[in-house]
């Protein structure tokens, strides 16, 4: 049923269990898992931005994080394929599944509440603009 699966991830405790979860499906299913992390080719003012929009500052810091993915996968008998792309983390999600053909995208759902909810936020703007099934991980302390 989800052989392609993409899964937004950011340096955040929350990041990691909608990571847990994306692989769960994979080894569920028995697809392939691609795994997203947004970075900004220089640094901004990270504090000004909601945290679920903030890109880590380099792709030295994305390729870490995302070998850190990779090996949560493994942990579940996947094997996962990372992608760190320069931008806005909605679009580096989006673009990513449909350049794999993803047939489910999952995030967690952090800046789902208050405020933000009402400013967008990565997960209500995933789940209006995907091109496939979206999975909403709980991912609250």
């Amino acid at each position: 049923m989800f052989e392609t699966v993409v899964v937004g991830a950011n340096d955040s405790s929350t990041a990691r269990r909608a990571v847990e979860a994306a692989a769960g499906v994979c080894a569920q299913f028995q697809g392939q898992l691609h795994v997203v992390s947004a970075y900004r080719g220089t640094r901004v003012a990270l504090n000004q931005l909601p945290s679920e929009y903030a890109a880590m500052g380099s792709l030295s810091d994305a390729e870490a994080l995302l070998q850190e993915f990779t090996f949560i996968a493994q942990r579940h008998g996947v094997t996962a394929t990372a992608h760190g792309v320069e931008g806005d983390a909605v679009q580096a999600i989006l673009q990513t599944a449909r350049n794999v053909g993803a047939d489910l995208i999952v995030v967690g759902n952090q800046g789902m509440r208050g405020a933000r909810r009402v400013l967008g936020s990565v997960p209500n703007s995933i789940a209006h603009e995907a091109p496939c099934s979206v999975l909403i991980v709980d991912t609250s302390d």
